[in-house]
């Protein structure tokens, strides 16, 4: 299983990581939606890097050119709530994409809120047979919501590529996905990897809950 952490090489990804952090920059739910949109967007390019190409004639006003387009057939599939400006931030490079959509969310099985359950409760998706799925989540802490999303996803075929994308991981949900996904087929992309969590299974130092600080408190 390959793993890209974007933040090992310098570019402005950096700044938008950086304000995403910043408690201050957190008290506009617009700066933040948006710096998760972007973040998103320049990972879509990184990816698209590694597809295959084919050879496209285009017709001009003044002849033909030769173009190289990608070969590989998308399918964007993201976790309700917090994966859902990180979803626009690939769909506004792969505006060719399919999209698919579950909702996993974490839910405490103990009054003092250190064991997390995964649940998962609704679905909707095209035919993955083949294609490659690209699974947007900003953070991937323990692993969980995004293992059930991933084995939602799968009930419609099993894609040629799974390419795991989020802002954030943990080494403990890097390992989880290494365990429970197909290593033949899949890849990990980060904007960074900070090195754990606290006892309430949040990243430290993270940036906090990405669906709250989206959208509000639930």
């Amino acid at each position: 299983m390959e793993i890209h952490n974007l933040s090992e090489s310098n570019s402005i990804l950096n700044q938008y990581l950086a304000e995403i952090r910043d408690k201050d920059y957190q008290r506009n739910r617009l700066v933040f939606r948006n710096n998760i949109r972007r973040i998103g967007e320049m990972m879509a390019y990184e990816i698209s890097r590694t597809f295959s190409y084919k050879r496209r004639e285009v017709t001009t006003p003044l002849g033909t050119a030769q173009v190289q387009v990608p070969a590989d057939e998308v399918v964007l599939g993201t976790i309700f709530r917090a994966g859902l400006p990180f979803h626009q931030g690939f769909l506004n490079v792969f505006d060719h994409a399919d999209n698919a959509f579950v909702s996993a969310y974490r839910t405490y099985t103990d009054a003092g809120h250190t064991e997390v359950g995964i649940h998962v409760e609704y679905l909707a998706t095209p035919e993955l047979t083949g294609k490659t799925l690209i699974i947007a989540d900003p953070m991937l802490a323990t692993g969980g919501s995004m293992e059930l999303g991933c084995k939602a996803f799968l009930e419609k075929g099993l894609p040629g590529r799974i390419e795991v994308a989020c802002v954030i991981a943990t080494p403990e949900g890097i390992g989880h996905i290494g365990r429970t996904f197909p290593g033949d087929r899949t890849t990990i992309w980060c904007a960074a990897i900070d090195p754990g969590m606290n006892e309430h299974k949040y990243i430290v130092p993270g940036f906090g809950d990405a669906g709250d600080l989206c959208f509000g408190e639930k």
